[in-house]
Order: C-alpha cells, then sequence, then structure tokens
C-alpha cells in the first residue's frame, strides 16, 4: 500500500514534555534509580550524530532544554560515526550500548531478533509522544510488527540530487534533467570538462541504496518495500530497470572511480570545493550546501527512462517513512529514566529543526514560530514537493533482503559488477526470504 501524504505544516499543539515530567517524577522505578544514583545524578550515555548543523544543533539545543526539565540527568555524548552503524552493532555484539542510541529501521530490526533494544510499547512516555505527532507520520514511530523501539525526531525523509548551477550553465548542460539518458550526457560532458559529475559516499551502502531507489521509484512508487512480498522470489522489471539505469551512469562516468573507498566528508568536499557538479544525499544537505554554495546549489527531481514517465512520477517520493529515532538499551541501569529522556531529546530536536532550521519535516508538532529564514531549496520542498506528493516510497522489513540489496548497489558502482550479477543476488535472496 502506498503511503500518502499528510499535511505536516500544521504545527498548533504544545509539546508534551509536561507529561514526561510527571511520569518522571511519580514512577517508583525512577525514584529508586535516583536514590542510587551518586550525588542525586543519572548520568546517560547518548550515541548520537553530532557533526553539523542539521545533527549538532538539534541535539545540543535538547539537552540544553532538557537541563531544566530533567536537572538530575547528565548526558555524556557518544558522537555517532557516518558508518552504516557498523560502530553500533559492535557495541550491541560486545555488550558495550549507549544508554541511549540513535539509530535507523534495519539496525532496529536486528537488535529487537537479538534483544538489544526496549521495546517501548507500554511507557507513559510513548503514550504521549505518540499523541502529540504530527498527522500522517505513524511509521516514523510504529514499526510493521506493532511495537515501538524508538522514538523519532523527523518525519518521512527523502533523497535528493543536488546540483551546481554554475558548473551546469558553464558546461552547457541544460536543466531540468528528465531522463536517464539526459543524465548519460551530462555525465559525459561533465566528465570531459574535468569534473566528477557526482559525489557520493559510497562506503556507506545506504546511500547506493537510496540511489538505486531514486530511479526504482520513477518505475513503482513503492519503491523497495514492495520487495519484501510474499511468494516474490524473482526481481520484477522494475527493478531491473533501475538497475540497468545505475550501471548505464556508472559506465558513462557518472560517480568518482574511488566511490565506494568514499566517506562522506571527502564526498561534501568534492561537491562543496566546486570539483563535482552534484551530489546526493537526504534533504537535510539542504542546509550544509546553501551556507558552503549559497545561490549556486539547487535540487533536481529523479530522472526516468523517458520525459513521459518523468512527469507522471515526479511526486513519487524517494523515501520511506520507516522507524528511527533515540531507542533505549535493555542494559542501562536507568532504564525508565532513559525512556523519557530519548522521548524528550526527540521532541525538542524536532522543536529546534522547525523553529530554526525551518523544516517542515518533523515528527513532533510545535506551537513555537519558525525563528529563522527558511532556505530557499527548504521553502521550495514546502511549497513545491510537499503538498503534491503523491507516494512515498515503502520500507523495506526483511533484512535479508536488505542486506543483498545493500550490497548489490554498492557492487553496481564498480567496473565488473553487471546488472545480471546484481539480479542473480536479488534473486536468491528473494527466494529464501520470501518463498
Amino acid at each position: 500500500m502506498k503511503t500518502k501524504l499528510r499535511n505536516t505544516r500544521a504545527f498548533a499543539m504544545i509539546l508534551a514534555a509536561a507529561l514526561f515530567l510527571a511520569a518522571c517524577g511519580g514512577n517508583a522505578a525512577d525514584q529508586t534509580e535516583s536514590t542510587n544514583a551518586e550525588n542525586g545524578k543519572i548520568s546517560l550515555k547518548v550515541y548520537a550524530q553530532h557533526f553539523d548543523d542539521d545533527t549538532a544543533g538539534p541535539f545540543d539545543y535538547a539537552v540544553e532544554q532538557l537541563k531544566t526539565a530533567m536537572p538530575n540527568v547528565e548526558i555524556e555524548l557518544d558522537e555517532a560515526v557516518q558508518d552504516g552503524y557498523q560502530k553500533l552493532k559492535t557495541y550491541a555484539a560486545t555488550g558495550n550500548l549507549p544508554d541511549i542510541y540513535f539509530t535507523d529501521w534495519a539496525t532496529l530490526q536486528t537488535f529487537a531478533k537479538s534483544q538489544n533494544v526496549v521495546v517501548l510499547d507500554d511507557y507513559e512516555a510513548t503514550e504521549a509522544f505518540k499523541s502529540n505527532m504530527n498527522p500522517g507520520l505513524e511509521t516514523r514511530l510504529v514499526a510493521p510488527d506493532g511495537h515501538v523501539y524508538a522514538f523519532p525526531d523527523t518525519g518521512i525523509e527523502f533523497q535528493l540530487i543536488y546540483y551546481n548551477k554554475e558548473i551546469f550553465e558553464k558546461v552547457g548542460i541544460e536543466t531540468p534533467i528528465k531522463t536517464v539518458n539526459q543524465m548519460v550526457d551530462a555525465a559525459k560532458k561533465l566528465k570531459e570538462a574535468g569534473y566528477v559529475p557526482m559525489s557520493i559516499f559510497a562506503k556507506e551502502k545506504w546511500i547506493t541504496t537510496a540511489l538505486y531507489n531514486g530511479f526504482v521509484v520513477r518505475e513503482q512508487p513503492q519503491g523497495l518495500g514492495a520487495l519484501g512480498e510474499d511468494g516474490l522470489t524473482a526481481l520484477p522489471e522494475p527493478y531491473v530497470t533501475a538497475a540497468e539505469q545505475v550501471k548505464a551512469l556508472q559506465q558513462a562516468g557518472l560517480f568518482d572511480a574511488n566511490a565506494t573507498n568514499t566517506n562522506y566528508d571527502q564526498a561534501s568536499s568534492m561537491f562543496y570545493q566546486e570539483k563535482a557538479a552534484m551530489f546526493v544525499n537526504g534533504q537535510w544537505e539542504i542546509y550544509s550546501s546553501q551556507e558552503k554554495l549559497g545561490d549556486k546549489v539547487d535540487w533536481m527531481y529523479w530522472p526516468a527512462k523517458d520525459e513521459a514517465t518523468y512527469e507522471a512520477s515526479k511526486f513519487y517520493i524517494n523515501g520511506a517513512g520507516s522507524p528511527q529515532g533515540y531507542a533505549v538499551s535493555p542494559s542501562s541501569k536507568n532504564v525508565d529514566t532513559a525512556v523519557e529522556v530519548a522521548a524528550f531529546l526527540a521532541e525538542k530536536a524536532a522543536e529546534y529543526r522547525y523553529t530554526q532550521l525551518g523544516s517542515p519535516i518533523v515528527a513532533s508538532k510545535t506551537d513555537k514560530p519558525i525563528a529563522s529564514d527558511v532556505p530557499a531549496m527548504m521553502q521550495r520542498l514546502a511549497t513545491e514537493v510537499l503538498p503534491n506528493a503523491d507516494a512515498y516510497s515503502v520500507a523495506l522489513n526483511k533484512t535479508e533482503i536488505q542486506n543483498a540489496v545493500n550490497d548489490s548497489t554498492q557492487s553496481m558502482l564498480i567496473d565488473g559488477f553487471t546488472v545480471d550479477n546484481f539480479v542473480e543476488n536479488l534473486n536468491r535472496a528473494l527466494k529464501k526470504a520470501n518463498e
């Protein structure tokens, strides 16, 4: 089933933080935790992203707000590494998970099976958080199995292709690029002119999966989520077509030859130093790109096999409303407090994103006004895309298939790995998971 867009711009209700505070004061387990804590303080280690305005700002704001709301709680930040949550998985494997950690749905699925995440269903903080969410975002909180594992701060995020308008004009590339063939031609022109056509941090497999899904949704609006259908044992044509398109772009030189060994810092620097003409990442990159490139940067819709398909599928969005956010470790010595703090951090981070960054893509409602200028590219999303979105892609909920997609999409950026190899890998995973 398609995940239909709901209006995310109506933020009229007050944050439910007071309920969290009341719960904190009245819970016997919390009182025991506080009594046992040294000097009446509870120290919680939090594993979270903290490397740019879109990550550090919301987190720091939430922690400052927490000092007033829960003065007995101290936060120790463990800065997350951009490694596809491999470090976090190592923590879990060695029994060293922090009290609270931010992660994605693929990791949460694994941790649920290994009992490395607290099931949040029956907590008062969860009920309060759910009641204060923006409409249409239930899938960000409640997993397909009906359980809650993490508190999200953002709404349904999606991936974009950013491009340097000045470089495009200099090389003589017309925009918008609507078809894959036009993108192939652009890649060749840019490469001949000495630019890396598109920088991508393909050392992280999720971004190559997101790249591939951008082409899938032009043919199948449900995206990768439809691959989890029971009985589906052979890769359907839209997914084969998307693989052929990615391979055609790779062979045209769209990506740097070292793309699969390139991390985010390297790929983004290539784009911001104007050595690369395009960059692929989520809508959260708007803030950094506009800060560093100003009016030179904009984003484009994903191209399709032909212009008719492009126009028809333009508002099929390359992003799924899967669960993610701040989760709690069962090994925490202060689980009840950690649950309330996780919910609080998520709501306050959302508050910052809306009021300070001007982002309408947040999980929780707030009655506070936008206190900063909205970047032009974000304003374009809010007025052009969100009101007109026809469908969001659906999350893929089978880890065997997800792992095969991640590995194979990354390999597609390497010479010698063919579309046939891709199809063989996926068919093997589909047969194992869906039969």
